[in-house]
């Protein structure tokens, strides 16, 4: 009697045990940047949705949010996410060169494996009191500005190069950019330390005349705090910012959702996802979305990163590495 109780036990056991398995193989893990929170979870829905009526199956998508650089860390330290989707190229090929992601990550998604893109834009307070227009105003006495640390996020980053480019565009010289920049950077009071952070500090914490975040951070600001409390200013010129995707291969390898986490990066191209994106204000791939989303994205000289700093990698090693020229241009208040 004994040892029919105790196969039954086992028997159990084993049953819970395939059952927990087969839900771990139904949940995907996004770690992500934090100005994608709301994009994500309208996104979330609709795979769900689409893949339950492509295969019959379920799935449920979990979100872990931050500062892009800091989520590369904890995925490379161990979180368990089944894919990345970040906001600059750096945090992923961090992650290929540990061997997390695969080394041509890039190939594996159209579009150098980016679904879409943003800019760099300027948020200001109601009616912009401080008639902020464009980069040079940002490095006038007494305008305090708001900026991600550039070593913690991919924000602060793309800000960062977006006003070094502002000055070559303009015919300058590298000389010149890094005394801009430099200007720039005595405006800021704090940095933060990724996206949201950076809109907390000026919306709650009222610090700061002027935020430079993602154009895509503006429909959040509405919808999280109202419309109305902030004015956005499109600068003259600023940079491509492409938001590539990876599959985490050490986890999907474990977990066995290599095939989930595909379908699920792939349908970020789908008809119905860049409408999504277009709607958080995030550049859809697709020219039609950009023409009927015009009053969104405004036209803006738009400059790549390869244009005047060869890739984002050699820029992370010339500017945002311990020694860089943002140490040397940034002293920690």
């Amino acid at each position: 009697m004994n040892l029919k109780r105790t196969m039954t036990m086992a028997l159990a056991g084993m049953a819970l045990s395939a059952s927990n398995m087969a839900l771990a193989q139904t949940t995907l893990l996004n770690a992500s940047y934090d100005v994608a929170r709301e994009f994500y979870k309208d996104y979330n829905a609709a795979f769900v949705a689409h893949y339950k009526k492509s295969t019959g199956k379920d799935v449920k998508i979990d979100q872990a949010h931050g500062g892009s650089s800091a989520q590369a860390r904890a995925v490379n330290d161990g979180l368990e996410a089944d894919v990345v989707t970040m906001n600059t190229t750096t945090d992923i090929e961090f992650l290929a060169g540990t061997g997390v992601v695969a080394k041509d990550w890039a190939k594996r998604f159209p579009g150098n494996a980016s679904p879409t893109s943003s800019t760099m834009l300027f948020l200001t307070r109601e009616g912009n009191p401080k008639h902020i227009k464009d980069w040079d105003d940002l490095v006038k006495p007494g305008i305090q500005v708001i900026i991600v640390n550039p070593k913690t996020g991919g924000n602060g980053r793309m800000a960062y190069l977006a006003a070094w480019g502002y000055v070559r565009k303009k015919g300058g010289t590298d000389a010149q950019a890094a005394e801009f920049v430099g200007k720039l950077f005595k405006n800021v009071p704090v940095l933060a330390k990724g996206g949201r952070d950076a809109t907390t500090i000026f919306l709650q914490r009222n610090i700061g005349d002027v935020l430079v975040t993602f154009e895509s951070e503006v429909v959040s600001v509405d919808r999280e705090f109202g419309s109305g409390k902030v004015d956005a200013v499109h600068p003259s010129i600023s940079i491509v910012a492409e938001n590539p995707v990876a599959i985490v291969e050490r986890t999907v390898a474990r977990k066995g959702t290599a095939e989930i986490a595909k379908a699920y990066l792939d349908y970020l191209y789908s008809d119905e996802a860049q409408e999504i994106a277009a709607k958080h204000a995030l550049r859809p791939r697709s020219a039609t979305l950009l023409k009927k989303y015009a009053s969104t994205f405004k036209s803006i000289q738009l400059f790549s990163v390869a244009e005047y700093f060869g890739s984002l990698s050699e820029a992370q090693k010339v500017h945002f590495n311990d020694g860089g020229q943002f140490d040397k241009l940034y002293t920690v208040r």
